[in-house]
């Protein structure tokens, strides 16, 4: 008789345990969706290409510049004297040196302002993530998953909270 209660107990349990799961529901968003697709989203990458344009442009014109100068010391160099030729080889090396500066300089600031603009766009999909998650009682929501089966996927009804709100 006690393998027939342990069995009992057993069955049992696991029925308690099928009832739960079924009531608990998980849901999923792509970050990485809501990152490409949301309006604010959209108008962050604006805001930063606007912001850095000139600066980009700049940085392309020195490229240019120190591309020309660098075939044009190629086509000169045997020409030279050695004098010349090493006091512009040194000014090529300088003119590198200031490039590589200016365009780190460049993508650290550019980084630093898309890191905080995306910031802005994820602090407010998080609470419209947590507008669906309660209204549609939800008892998880996840962002990075291996796999996820579609049907948990709120990404869109999160899209459309984000681009519906101000």
């Amino acid at each position: 008789m006690c393998n027939r209660h342990v069995f009992l107990a057993a069955a049992l349990g696991l029925a308690t345990m099928a009832a739960v799961a079924q009531d608990f529901r998980v849901g999923f968003v792509n970050t990485d969706r809501i990152f490409r697709e949301a309006n604010l989203a959209k108008s962050a990458q604006a805001k930063l290409e606007q912001e850095f344009s000139r600066r980009e442009k700049e940085i392309q014109t020195l490229a240019s510049q120190l591309k020309s100068a660098s075939e044009k010391f190629e086509r000169e160099a045997p020409t030279l004297a050695e004098s010349q030729r090493v006091a512009r080889q040194r000014q090529l090396v300088e003119q590198d040196r200031d490039f590589q500066r200016k365009q780190r300089e460049f993508q650290e600031d550019l980084n630093l302002r898309k890191n905080e603009e995306l910031q802005g766009v994820l602090e407010r999909a998080n609470r419209v993530i947590k507008q669906v998650a309660e209204a549609e009682k939800y008892d998880l929501v996840i962002q990075e998953a291996v796999y996820i089966n579609p049907k948990h996927d709120i990404t869109d009804k999160v899209l459309s909270g984000l681009n519906g709100s101000k």
